[in-house]
């Protein structure tokens, strides 16, 4: 699997993902002249965008794609909020399985201040090898068997957050919004310990906050517990 990291955090968040024969984003919350460039003005071999939820830092070249003829697969709601349309616009249900080229994809809801947002689980038919995706959410009600491959949210620990309100990068009302919608180290790691890790290969922390979390801890932590492959791109 090649994993493209384009962009993530809260000013944006964008991610390429191929098996040798598809390539797909997940998300597309940059401006789409900065995605471009990073796909090296090669749009015309990404197969289809998998977008989470409307937040601009993960949805804000979602027009320019359906414009430009790329297959756009999100939520109902996610498509409502965001203003899309046009035949290249597919919306998906959460846990009903469709195909992009040779990925088998399964949409999953997960738990985040937006209409109807998803993670995905992405299965392909030429490397067998399953990679799960989410971000924006503080938990995760399912468990995915057999995943080679996770980019998922590690935003913060409760530490990051009480320290960041001291020091005024966080204001004190903002710090419970950011604990219902985001995923805290902890979660992280809970999760994990719960899954099954026996194919797991290599983990990505994403969206990880700039104010409320340390990075060298945070992947010393998750190396320590999965003994895998772990970056914090």
């Amino acid at each position: 699997m090649d994993i493209q990291i384009i962009a993530t955090g809260s000013t944006g968040n964008a991610y390429r993902v191929s098996d040798g024969e598809t390539a797909v984003l997940l998300d597309a919350g940059i401006p789409f002249r900065d995605l471009q460039r990073a796909l090296g003005y090669r749009l015309n071999e990404i197969k289809g965008a998998l977008i989470t939820h409307s937040h601009k830092d993960h949805s804000k070249a979602c027009a320019d794609l359906l414009f430009r003829g790329v297959d756009v697969y999100t939520s109902a709601g996610t498509a409502g909020a965001c203003g899309l349309g046009g035949v290249h616009l597919h919306t998906v249900k959460s846990l009903s399985p469709f195909d992009v080229g040779t990925f088998r994809v399964i949409p999953f809801d997960v738990a985040h201040d937006a209409p109807e947002p998803l993670g995905f689980l992405l299965t392909s038919d030429v490397t067998d090898e399953r990679l799960l995706y989410f971000t924006d959410t503080f938990y995760l009600k399912y468990r995915f068997p057999g995943v080679t491959h996770l980019l998922g949210e590690c935003n913060h620990d409760d530490e990051g957050i009480e320290e960041a309100v001291r020091q005024g990068y966080v204001p004190a009302q903002l710090a419970p919004r950011l604990v219902r919608s985001h995923m805290s180290l902890d979660t992280f790691l809970n999760f994990l310990r719960q899954m099954d890790r026996s194919r797991l290969k290599q983990i990505y922390l994403l969206h990880m906050s700039a104010n409320n979390s340390n990075e060298k801890r945070f992947v010393e932590e998750v190396q320590k517990l999965t003994g895998v492959e772990v970056y914090a791109p």
